[in-house]
């Protein structure tokens, strides 16, 4: 098989647009590269100069380049008898088939593949499938990135590696991939399907220590032979080491492991704290700025304090992030550190491990929504399968579609067989909850911490001491968690699962299954589900005529642009009901009777089937639609709940989207106030609990939030320390902090065109200053959609290139990372941008602060909370407001500084922090960085200055 890999770089899009210049190599049937051919090529049309941006490509190149037709004479003698791949090759065949169609030549006829669908079936776990960052990944080189030459040799070098990888998995891997694909008329399918022929005829198969199972290659074995880290003959070994000793131990490893180790204050004094506050059994609210380490701060006491006692430590992270972080590199380093053996588990929600059961089903009866994507992204599991030991999704790069399918194949509670499943002793959820079992600390996240206090503690293993990272967002998740949300969309997805048509659904696929059987009782039950089908089409028409209903009493967004429909919400108070809310709960009870009656029925039947031996081949559906009822139960209940209205300490609340109307419909019932809920279910039952973040102060005080987490009466007894450690950092030589003072205010969401004109101004020239590097916060993204053009053409004449957050399409990740490639770029980001980025070194000179970051007061849990503290004769603005922006102010700031060598500067648009009473409280939250204010025109100049002292150019 002969490989021509093919790329265009071109004027423009697919529809319109020129060849500027061709690449093609040729890959032997003996896997080498036998030539790589490049010609520049003359457009009718100058080039764009975002295009030349992209390529460096300019008009000049191309001025005495060949012709089109000239190029195609040397090209089309090379595309013979070849198998054409491209990388994203659609976009390059489209250009192939024009050019060959203008020029007088035949259309192309053979096969056509993408190195796309081949990354990402062998390599399912690489971050991105973009050209350069998998170059980079596989240190290909790639010197002109966006050159056509240069990138037909990458995807060549790119494609070899795939086949390189297809040889090594084991030939029943490749069978079943070859399964999947067949019977689809595609390319891929062909490819694979040769490929099987080959491997068949190997004598020598790989087999790399996997463990094959009804018909899957598997990188796990089984989790019944994990042992624990330490035999239970064995003594102590903590019964003669001192916490001291265990110190001096782990710092000394420390500095053999990594040679620019260095002990810092702040790290030690966090160790010893929290190893005091876990050894005394007190609460604890410690805040760590960035660059503490505060991973390692708590996580030696934690295992330190497990150890000793025997008794487990939790610890919780907000973010999956970082719970990834922990799991790949701090506790790798403590596994290397600590003198002695001990086992960190992470456990996460049930939903984020793969069920083989339903995997297994789904594969062999071809259970897929839409044929081609499915396949290509179980086969990409196929891969993935001899590789993972923890059958965690975030391990799989899955995109498109890729999450529809994951929801179907998800481990959940209800549709699990338990110790009757085959897959039992392989399942990745049982082994993530085995190990936990066995571990000393555990890691979890704030979601499935609280699930578990929801579930009578029936999910994670017994605790009595946590480590609560992340803390700030504690009080959201909790009030998320003991409240309720439910979308339109998870009671359409209940339904369809059950029944979409007489041959779609899994009441359909189990009554397939009785028909065959041929026995009076199925029969009769066949009869059963028959009945149910009309009542389930009944309940989705209420639902979807309630939500409707529901969404009509949205009001439409008074602030939005032409063309932007933007989030709707609406709080619906107990007190005063919308005037036909009695038609709307009508309809509800209508939906909870025949909820009541499907369910009903369909448990009995599936009961009786259960009693009836020999119904093997329906187990795993009778399992999955019985986990489904008690869906439908859970909503059935949800929603007379939320239509009910009738709990004052509760803040409920509608949302949508004004494009997706009723279909993006969003129910939210959520508790005013946690702080007597969390005291009950954690505070007052656990012998020690350490809350830590790197924003917990205002002002240099906790008690905010002792307040919102209602640890004031842990406080008042003694059992509550707080610790504000050091900066590691000299944030008066590292950070500079301007305002410019005359600077124009500005009212609501949106910019008048004074504002947003000398916005730009004023970051189009810091940005010169500062070369790029340099992040823009916003608070709303209107305003970034303000700024974004024409700070992007003001910048264009300067090779500074702008990103937008929700502009420019593409994940938070993918954003943050073309902004640290790219030499000379600005990033506009909202609010996920505040906190969680992590862009260290010179990257990131430059953080502009354009509005302070209040959270908008009318959004219902806001108001809600503002006149909970009114009633307490409490101000809500200095209260609530303040605290809550300064915290989210401190996040971003941190953005800044991540490392001892970093210097940046930090602008300040909002003049109030130095004009209002309550601006000092931001400033004095700060950890201390030089802070100036001038005139807008002298800031540009002062910040060249102050880069040139560091000597930062």
């Amino acid at each position: 098989m002969k490989f021509a890999v093919l790329d265009f770089e071109t004027t423009g899009t697919q529809s319109v647009g020129e060849i500027i210049q061709v690449g093609l190599a040729i890959i032997e049937e003996d896997r080498t590269i036998s030539r790589v051919y490049g010609s520049f090529v003359k457009p009718g049309t100058p080039i764009p100069s975002f295009i030349t941006g992209l390529t460096g490509i300019t008009d000049n190149d191309v001025q005495d380049a060949p012709e089109l037709d000239e190029m195609m004479m040397e090209l089309v003698p090379l595309l013979d008898d070849v198998v054409l791949v491209g990388h994203n090759v659609a976009f390059d065949f489209h250009f192939l088939q024009n050019a060959l169609d203008r020029c007088g030549y035949l259309p192309f006829q053979g096969r056509i593949l993408d190195t796309i669908d081949f990354l990402k079936i062998c390599f399912p776990s690489l971050t991105s499938y973009q050209l350069g960052a998998v170059s980079a990944n596989f240190g290909v080189e790639h010197e002109r990135p966006h050159q056509a030459d240069s990138d037909a040799l990458a995807t060549a070098l790119i494609l070899l590696k795939c086949i390189e990888e297809l040889y090594e998995l084991p030939l029943l891997t490749i069978q079943r991939i070859s399964e999947l694909l067949s019977g689809q008329d595609s390319d891929l399918g062909w490819y694979f399907d040769g490929l099987l022929h080959e491997r068949e005829m190997e004598t020598f198969q790989p087999e790399n220590g996997l463990t094959f199972y009804r018909q899957l290659a598997l990188a796990v074995g089984d989790w019944a032979e994990l042992a624990p880290p330490r035999a239970e003959s064995d003594p102590n070994p903590l019964l003669k080491l001192s916490f001291t000793e265990y110190m001096e131990e782990v710092t000394r490893l420390l500095k053999e492991t990594l040679p620019h180790y260095e002990s810092r204050e702040a790290q030690d004094i966090m160790i010893a704290e929290v190893m005091a506050a876990l050894a005394e059994d007190k609460h604890m609210l410690i805040e760590a700025g960035t660059g503490t380490g505060k991973s390692l701060g708590y996580l030696l006491p934690a295992i330190y304090q497990s150890v000793r006692s025997g008794e487990k430590v939790m610890v919780s992270t907000h973010t999956i992030n970082l719970q990834d972080q922990l799991r790949e590199r701090d506790i790798p380093l403590l596994t290397q550190v600590v003198p002695f053996p001990f086992k960190a588990a992470v456990f996460k929600g049930r939903g984020h491990y793969l069920c083989l059961r339903k995997f297994e089903h789904r594969i062999n009866k071809r259970d897929f929504v839409s044929p081609r994507e499915d396949a290509l992204i179980a086969a990409q599991m196929m891969v993935w399968l001899t590789q993972t030991e923890s059958g965690d999704d975030e391990e799989l790069n899955l995109s498109g579609r890729g999450g529809d399918f994951w929801e179907t194949v998800a481990s959940d509670t209800d549709s699990c067989q338990g110790r009757s499943c085959p897959w039992f002793r392989k399942c990745y959820y049982h082994r993530a909850k085995h190990e936990a079992g066995i571990a000393d600390v555990v890691v979890t996240n704030h979601s499935k911490l609280f699930a578990d206090v929801k579930a009578g503690h029936q999910l994670l293993p017994a605790y009595e001491h946590l480590v609560i990272d992340e803390a700030h967002h504690l009080e959201d998740v909790a009030g998320k968690h003991l409240g309720m949300h439910m979308k339109h969309f998870t009671v359409q997805h209940t339904l369809l699962r059950l029944y979409k048509d007489s041959k779609n659904g899994q009441l359909p696929a189990l009554r397939q299954i009785l028909q065959s059987s041929g026995s009076e009782q199925a029969s009769e039950w066949s009869l059963t589900i028959d009945t149910l089908y009309p009542d389930l089409l009944t309940v989705k028409e209420s639902w979807d005529t309630l939500s409707e209903k529901l969404f009509a009493l949205l009001p439409e967004r008074s602030d939005a642009g032409a063309g932007e429909a933007g989030q709707l919400v609406l709080r619906l108070v107990p007190g005063s009901k919308p005037n036909d809310w009695d038609e709307l709960t009508k309809l509800e009870n209508g939906m909870y009777l025949a909820l009541s009656d499907i369910i009903r029925k369909g448990d009995k039947m599936l009961s009786d089937m259960r009693e009836q031996e020999g119904q093997s081949s329906a187990d795993g559906l009778v399992t999955d639609i019985s986990g489904l009822f008690k869906d439908l139960a859970g909503i059935r209940e949800q929603v007379r709940f939320f239509m009910g209205l009738n709990d004052d300490n509760i803040v409920y609340w509608l949302e949508a989207n004004g494009n997706y109307r009723s279909k993006s419909l969003q129910m939210y019932a959520v508790p005013v106030d946690v702080s007597s809920q969390l005291k009950e279910l954690f505070f007052d039952k656990k012998k020690s609990i350490v809350l830590t973040s790197a924003t917990l102060s205002v002002d240099k005080s906790f008690q905010f939030m002792i307040d919102n987490l209602g640890l004031n009466e842990t406080a008042e007894e003694g059992r509550l320390k707080t610790v504000l450690l050091p900066s590691p950092f000299k944030y008066r030589e590292q950070a500079l902090l301007v305002i410019p003072r005359d600077f124009p205010s500005v009212k609501g969401s949106v910019g008048d065109a004074r504002f947003v004109n000398t916005l730009v101004q004023s970051l189009a020239e810091a940005a010169e200053a500062t070369r790029g590097r340099m992040m823009v916060l916003f608070t709303s993204y209107r305003m970034l959609r303000q700024v974004y053009d024409p700070l992007k053409e003001a910048l264009a004449s300067k090779e500074i290139s702008v990103l937008g957050q929700g502009v420019e399409g593409g994940s938070r990740s993918k954003l943050i990372r073309r902004f640290q490639d790219s030499s000379a770029s600005v990033l506009l980001g909202t609010s996920s941008f505040w906190e969680g980025v992590d862009i260290p070194g010179e990257a990131l000179t430059c953080l502009a602060i354009v509005r302070l970051p209040f959270q908008p007061p009318n959004h219902p849990l806001a108001e809600a909370k503002a006149e909970l503290l009114q009633a307490q004769k409490k101000n809500p603005f200095m209260k609530l407001s303040v605290p809550q922006a300064v915290i989210r102010f401190k996040q971003g700031f941190g953005r800044l500084v991540r490392t001892a060598q970093d210097r940046g500067i930090v602008i300040v648009y909002d003049t109030r922090v130095i004009e209002s009473y309550y601006g000092k409280y931001f400033l004095y939250s700060l950890p201390g960085p030089k802070m100036e204010h001038m005139r807008t025109d002298q800031m540009v100049p002062r910040i060249a200055e102050w880069l040139e002292e560091g000597g930062v150019s």
